[in-house]
């Protein structure tokens, strides 16, 4: 073999003739590898070289990663679907003691989450506290014991908490997940056990 390694797959088992060139198996340094994700080519124009990731979801405790590569060029896949997704691939390198990396190996499902913004000192409102109200956001702020319908202006946002621009302050209490009940200047008390 041209490298030295271990196999990890061997594609062509029993005795038989092969064409020049056939692949008859895979050789891999399990102590170096890589993550590859593919990313929908919407979201991987966020993603920077050196970006801070985590593994999850491989059946071992979360791994530190880093953004090593975004290729270049986009290529089209049919999701379960049956839609058209521009995808790109984007390269992950592991970061830690090689004996944490020890359990993952060649082929793992894994689940990776990529940091496209971070900043400190970030005003934010749960995500459950927020709906639209016609083309702007909004939430219902209590005051005084009665929920005042409050429109703002969201930043950035994941899937629990959103950025706040303008609208409330901090120390505001918001409603969270408001039914049909709710409305401007209804009253409202809290759940028992918090204040």
């Amino acid at each position: 073999a041209p490298v030295s390694g271990r196999v990890l797959r061997v594609l062509t088992e029993s005795e038989q003739v092969v064409q020049s060139g056939t692949p008859i198996l895979e050789l891999g340094d399990p102590g170096n590898l890589e993550v590859v994700v593919d990313l929908l080519s919407r979201d991987v124009v966020r993603v920077k070289v050196g970006a801070v990731a985590t593994i999850t979801g491989w059946g071992g405790s979360p791994i530190d990663a880093r953004v090593e590569r975004v290729e270049p060029s986009a290529r089209t896949q049919v999701s379960a679907l049956g839609i058209e997704e521009q995808r790109v691939t984007v390269i992950l390198a592991l970061e830690g003691a090689p004996e944490a990396l020890a359990e993952l190996g060649h082929g793992f499902r894994v689940i990776a989450s990529i940091a496209v913004w971070q900043a400190d000192d970030v005003l934010t409102i749960p995500v459950g506290a927020l709906f639209r109200d016609g083309q702007d956001w909004a939430t219902y702020v209590v005051r005084d014991g009665r929920v005042a319908l409050q429109r703002i202006e969201l930043g950035e946002r994941n899937e629990g908490y959103a950025q706040v621009l303008g609208g409330v302050e901090a120390g505001d209490r918001v409603v969270l997940h408001p039914s049909d009940q709710v409305s401007d200047g209804v009253k409202v008390l809290p759940l028992p056990g918090q204040s």
